[in-house]
């Protein structure tokens, strides 16, 4: 079966007073609407990675994720569809939730793994699958260079020119993808990269490790909200507003935090007037179903 569907999505205005105010043009690039659950940079990132599984003739896709893991949920979307058969490593203790149990109705097998024995995945792989010839190693959030290459493909999309470009970053593969895919069509776009985790700076090497060179880039490390998966009644809010004013659907732990801060640096006058912005929503929303309690 050919590894492949359509991955084009569209580019929608954001308008706000705010924006009007400082003489800005914002956008969204919808990857959220890519697919109802491979959506964002999930199919993006698994494009290259399910292909190479393809040709080395590996039918059993292995991942790793948290218990409302997107990634793991997406890879179970995407191994039904492309008929492999699907294992997720879960970190922590074993427990039933949305997100587990749709990762089980598309096939997925899930192994539950002790935080500490979770840190070394390669480790965690060949304990369970060394005698599986057929299973295939996906990374956590599928961070590697084949699915760098694949958001690559994101600015072969663009029709438009942008001044700025924001993503938000988890594991800083989708990152380094879009810069290389800037890098490679010449573009004089610069790019933002907004850590969700606390401390983020650290995903800059990780970030970098992709890079098919070196490249200048702004890291906005200060809109974590206290690490990776927290949330304040502040950002809470934030996404409540953008979603019922704009009718696009956000969430919290990643589209949230960077919309939130391209709304506050416009705030803080950190654009030129007449500057055009991009940015780009990484789908991600099944993760509100781990957080119905907060809102």
């Amino acid at each position: 079966m050919q590894i492949d569907f359509e991955s084009f999505s569209p580019v929608h205005q954001v308008n706000d007073k705010l924006f009007a105010e400082q003489g800005l043009k914002v956008f969204i690039k919808r990857d959220d609407l890519i697919h109802p659950i491979i959506s964002g940079n999930k199919w993006r990132k698994l494009k290259y990675l399910l292909k190479d599984a393809q040709s080395q003739n590996k039918t059993h896709l292995v991942t790793f994720g948290g218990a409302y893991s997107n990634h793991l949920l997406a890879t179970a979307a995407a191994a039904a569809k492309f008929r492999f058969k699907s294992t997720g490593i879960v970190r922590g203790e074993e427990v039933n939730n949305d997100t587990l149990f749709l990762c089980r109705l598309h096939g997925m097998n899930l192994i539950f793994a002790d935080r500490e024995s979770y840190r070394d995945k390669a480790t965690l792989f060949k304990q369970y699958f060394s005698d599986d010839s057929a299973a295939y190693f996906i990374d956590e959030g599928g961070a590697s260079a084949l699915g760098a290459k694949g958001c690559s493909e994101l600015i072969d999309e663009l029709t438009e020119p942008n001044d700025h470009i924001f993503c938000a970053c988890g594991t800083g593969t989708t990152a380094a993808g879009i810069i290389n895919g800037l890098v490679q069509t010449n573009s004089p776009t610069r790019f933002h990269g907004v850590p969700v985790l606390k401390n983020g700076e650290f995903l800059k090497a990780d970030i970098d490790q992709y890079l098919t060179g070196p490249v200048d880039y702004d890291f906005h490390t200060e809109y974590h909200f206290g690490g990776y998966g927290k949330v304040t009644d502040e950002l809470l809010q934030f996404v409540k507003t953008f979603t019922s004013s704009n009718g696009i659907l956000i969430e919290p732990i990643y589209t949230g935090k960077m919309l939130y801060a391209i709304y506050d640096l416009a705030a803080k006058k950190h654009f030129k007037a007449g500057s055009s912005i991009l940015a780009i929503h990484t789908g991600g929303l099944w993760g509100l179903l781990g957080m119905k309690e907060k809102f």
